[in-house]
């Protein structure tokens, strides 16, 4: 007898995803959505409430204010942040998220608009890149009129200060922050906003020849065999017309024909890698090319040994973890 509650699989990413001939799609990895916090987080004091950036196309957030001091009210510097996940999964509302901008949010005393952008596969790249720019479009419009008196579009971005404006995500999210960056550096944002800095975490950036470089340099273990076919699989997965396929500028910055990175639209550059990170050598070629190009900012760079992708993402307790934040932290102020 037919199992009539089997479904026939289409294709599969393990551990990440599954797509069946009938178009539904099970999303394997990711951390559960939580709800957020307006009263205040009660390890970090930081609020939070989510707000409808767009009605069409469909684009949220999630906003993240730390506790004020009421004696000493100050303009705060504000953080457009975009999260990893590939591009298809993860969201601004899951809980490894959530408790990473809580902490980020409160040691560094910012305003935080956590980007819930829409996922492949039912939204192919380039659209993120699109929803991403709009919300920082649409944060920066709410600068226009403010010398005035006139009220911010948005009332937690009353406390935010846009000459402090910056930038930050992780893995897939930091991805869009270079490209969000390039985009900057030739289209102004709503109010002449300008940005900052921005700062990418264990940037998921790849090219045709980074299985070849690994082994030249000597880097290729045995623990990175199952990894390796990971990101090349994923962008053809998510981007399929990309021109140039992986080595398309927005997942391989330095590219032969690639925009030159002395266009990055912002003033500071904050680069962090991990040691076992299998994409840490494309992160480490992306800071040699910004420092060999006329970019004309200040670019830094972080490594954290013993540690893997998203580390600070999955799990924040560690004392590294712990060292990161406070690293990112200081970055933004």
């Amino acid at each position: 007898m037919a199992c009539i509650t089997c479904k026939e699989v289409e294709m599969e990413i393990l551990p990440f995803i599954r797509i069946y001939k009938d178009g539904s799609i099970d999303r394997l990895l990711g951390s559960p959505l939580v709800p957020p916090s307006p009263d205040q987080d009660p390890e970090t004091g930081v609020s939070s409430k989510d707000i409808i950036i767009s009605q069409d196309p469909t684009i949220s957030a999630r906003l993240y204010l730390p506790k004020l001091d009421q004696a000493h009210l100050q303009r705060l510097p504000i953080l457009v942040y975009f999260h990893g996940g590939g591009f298809f999964f993860e969201s601004a509302f899951s809980r490894d998220h959530q408790r990473f901008l809580n902490s980020l949010v409160a040691q560094a005393q910012v305003v935080a608009i956590s980007v819930e952008y829409r996922l492949a596969p039912e939204h192919l790249l380039p659209i993120c890149y699109e929803d991403c720019w709009a919300a920082l479009q649409w944060v920066a419009s709410n600068s226009i009129d403010s010398t005035v008196g006139t009220n911010y579009r948005e009332p937690w971005l009353n406390h935010g200060e846009f000459k402090r404006f910056f930038i930050g995500g992780d893995s897939a999210g930091a991805n869009i922050v270079h490209n969000m960056a390039m985009r900057a550096g030739v289209e102004s944002l709503p109010g002449d906003v300008k940005i900052v800095g921005a700062f990418l975490t264990h940037p998921y950036f790849w090219s045709s020849n980074a299985i070849s470089e690994l082994s030249e340099m000597g880097q290729l273990r045995a623990s990175h065999v199952d990894k390796l076919a990971v990101p090349s699989l994923v962008w053809n997965f998510i981007y399929p017309s990309a021109p140039g396929g992986i080595d398309n500028p927005m997942i391989n910055p330095t590219a032969p024909g690639a925009p030159s990175l002395a266009g990055l639209g912002c003033s500071r550059l904050l680069v962090t890698v991990a040691e076992m990170d299998v994409m840490r050598n494309r992160a480490l070629a992306y800071y040699d090319a910004v420092q060999k190009s006329n970019w004309e900012g200040e670019v830094e760079l972080v490594r954290v040994d013993g540690e893997d992708h998203a580390f600070h993402i999955l799990n924040l307790d560690t004392q590294n973890a712990k060292n990161l934040v406070k690293r990112l932290a200081s970055f933004l102020n």
